[in-house]
């Protein structure tokens, strides 16, 4: 029995070991060097960065384009929002799946049309006081289309997130961004890493954010040292030449 168990956490042992190393090897033979700034960054000051979440949700109706000019008259640096594509293809800012939570609609937000979208109130449901009171009620502020917010707000800048999985959006979101010029103005975001492949096949001129699985390299690299290994590797093979 004790040679049973001896030999099984050999094995064991083994598997890890094995397991690690070429973890480790792996991790090793990456190579990279600095990116160089992208031009979104390049403006911005040693002072951390002011942004306005969905434009500043909870303080406004979140993703409107009345929570983000009123974000943008105090000052803030970069306004952050959602997208969606409609049923009919066009990208509008909103955050949710559905449109249950902040609109006097219901359903998915993929599956309606631009127009359907319209007749909503996208402040419908806001309140500053725990639901006692929805002031903008009566305002009949609408969800935005992306190009809306492009053309109202033509010097700010944006971090975009796309938010469903889709093999469109990419292209739609870059068509977008070189019709309004705004190049080095964005910088588009998504928990989806098929997104943000497509993204920058199509827009490689525009700042990215770093997915899931680029952020956790990151972090092995740092954390296993292999990213001080590489940079020496790169600069040696780079002082031969």
């Amino acid at each position: 029995m004790f040679g049973f168990l001896l030999k099984s956490f050999a094995i064991i042992f083994l598997f890890v070991s094995v397991t690690l190393s070429g973890i480790y090897v792996y991790l090793f033979n990456q190579t990279g060097k600095p990116a160089e700034t992208h031009p979104f960054f390049a403006h911005t000051s040693k002072r951390p960065l002011v942004i306005a979440h969905r434009g500043g949700a909870g303080i406004f109706p979140e993703n409107t384009l009345y929570a983000f000019q009123e974000s943008w008259k105090l000052g803030v640096d970069i306004l952050e929002m959602d997208i969606w594509e409609t049923a009919d293809g066009k990208l509008v800012v909103f955050h949710d799946k559905t449109l249950n939570r902040t609109t006097d609609g219901e359903g998915n937000i993929g599956e309606k049309t631009l127009e359907e979208i319209k007749k909503l109130n996208a402040a419908f449901k806001f309140s500053k006081d725990g639901g006692q009171t929805f002031p903008l009620r009566e305002q009949k502020i609408s969800v935005p289309t992306l190009e809306e917010v492009f053309k109202a707000l033509p010097n700010a800048r944006f971090n975009i997130e796309m938010k469903p999985e889709s093999p469109t959006i990419a292209a739609s979101l870059c068509n977008l961004i070189r019709e309004h010029n705004l190049r080095d103005k964005v910088i588009a975001a998504s928990v989806s890493q098929s997104n943000l492949d497509n993204f920058r096949r199509e827009c490689s001129e525009v700042a990215t954010s770093a997915s899931f699985s680029e952020v956790l390299s990151f972090f092995t690299y740092y954390k296993t040292g292999t990213g001080e290994i590489t940079a020496r590797k790169d600069f040696a093979a780079n002082t031969k030449k």
